[in-house]
């Protein structure tokens, strides 16, 4: 049964710099962070600004291939109404659908991952609250531990290799490919097709927290999360929720429709207008909107999916975003795993029609996307939860020494190929900064 530990702190900000240090003496460590201490930007729908997870209680872990991960994750959250933080890859979409991938894959993560964690530690505005297994701490092991994290500073200095910074797609295949998509487009295959390209270094070893910092630190998004998972990291700023429940209420933020942030106010506001008005992000971000109010519907109350917000703009660090809120009343709380197969994987990261989407993305994009474009959330013991979607993340194998971004974007029959390109690198400057700056 668990316990719960509360007490007073003085910083939001240092005693998360102590909880994300820690997680240095963990194999298995999840940071999942809304970054509320920096933006100015309140998210209604988050329940903590920070949590902590560690030590594993009970697992469950799904490799490639695998044809049973959402429904022996479906028995799991059944079996345990606890504590649960995990991942889902992207190509969960095969079990799915019909559907392979087979393309580059030099990173080996799992399918599926989750833990129930021995430890979970929420940060609020000026309260730590631990909560654990009583019969596994007592309370005084508990205070114990809170004071050595809180007391144990970083003392060695980070040290990262120079990142070499590779495109999978030279520009020019890039801009070919999307033709390609605008063919595929125009014969009705589809409407809208997300098409990626990978980043990579080779060789590479990075201090995978001193590198989370400094990308929260440039990009603070309400969707951050930092997860090692041995020699496997996810280092993470999205600003795009996937799904999250409260009570039998689900919502979904999918984002389509990007710009960048101006030079100063005047400059912001005239993108923000830009971007508001552009009929071709409208265009995109309608029509995912429309494909998540379906997923939705499948399990929930007739007539109970709404949205209410429809292309609003959001402004974060170095990018403006178009949003969309859908919410739905599920029937029923036992159908929220049902619900997130359903909705997996998210629109805003496929296209429309999705199956179809799927196949033309695995054709003609180069790398397996893996985790990228999954999710990473928690389910807590109300049953309440949040999932992001994994985008503007790096992910890193310690073992190979390889590192990975992806960006990407919606291909529409409006597109132009060199503009599609121009806002993959607006996504990607966040990343591309906290590489190319770190020191040797």
């Amino acid at each position: 049964m668990r316990k719960r530990y509360s007490q007073n702190i003085d910083s939001l900000s240092n005693t998360k710099e102590c909880l994300i240090n820690y997680s240095n003496e963990k194999d298995v460590y999840f940071i999942i962070d809304s970054n509320s201490n920096i933006r100015k930007n309140e998210d209604i729908y988050k329940k903590y600004d920070f949590i902590a997870a560690f030590g594993i209680k009970k697992q469950i872990e799904c490799k490639s291939p695998s044809k049973s991960g959402f429904s022996d994750l479906n028995i799991f959250y059944k079996e345990n109404k606890d504590w649960i933080f995990g991942y889902l890859s992207y190509d969960l979409k095969n079990e799915i659908e019909n559907l392979s991938s087979n393309n580059i894959d030099n990173l080996d993560f799992s399918n599926l991952y989750f833990i129930i964690p021995e430890i979970v530690i929420c940060l609020s505005e000026n309260k730590l609250s631990v909560e654990f297994f009583d019969d596994d701490f007592s309370t005084s092991e508990i205070k114990n531990l809170v004071n050595n994290i809180l007391t144990n500073q970083e003392s060695t200095k980070p040290i990262n290799s120079k990142v070499n910074i590779t495109a999978r797609f030279s520009k020019e295949e890039y801009l070919e490919t999307i033709k390609n998509i605008k063919h595929h487009i125009q014969i009705g295959d589809v409407y809208e097709l997300n098409l990626c390209q990978e980043f990579y270094s080779e060789n590479t070893e990075i201090d995978t927290i001193d590198v989370y910092k400094r990308l929260t630190q440039v990009s603070p998004t309400p969707f951050s999360c930092y997860v090692k998972q041995n020699n496997n990291y996810i280092i993470c700023a999205s600003p795009e929720r996937f799904l999250t429940k409260n009570g039998t209420t689900i919502i979904s933020q999918p984002i389509k429709g990007t710009k960048p942030r101006g030079k100063d106010k005047a400059d912001d506001l005239k993108l923000i207008d830009d971007l508001e008005k552009d009929p071709k992000e409208r265009a995109e971000n309608i029509m995912i909107t429309d494909l998540v109010r379906n997923d939705l519907s499948h399990f929930a109350k007739k007539g109970s999916v709404r949205v209410p917000e429809l292309c609003k703009i959001y402004t974060f660090p170095t990018v403006h975003q178009m949003i969309s809120t859908i919410s739905a009343e599920l029937e029923n709380e036992e159908l929220y795993i049902k619900t997130i197969k359903k909705a997996f994987p998210m629109g805003s990261m496929t296209g429309a029609p999705k199956i179809k989407s799927m196949e033309l993305i695995e054709k003609y994009e180069k790398t397996k996307r893996g985790v990228f474009s999954g999710s990473v959330g928690y389910i807590d013991p109300h049953c309440n939860s949040d999932f992001n979607v994994i985008i503007r993340t790096i992910l890193y194998n310690k073992k190979n020494k390889y590192l990975s971004f992806c960006v990407g974007g919606a291909i529409t029959i409006n597109s132009i190929p060199e503009n599609e390109y121009q806002e993959c690198l607006v996504k990607a400057s966040a990343i591309t900064k906290v590489l190319n700056d770190l020191k040797l």
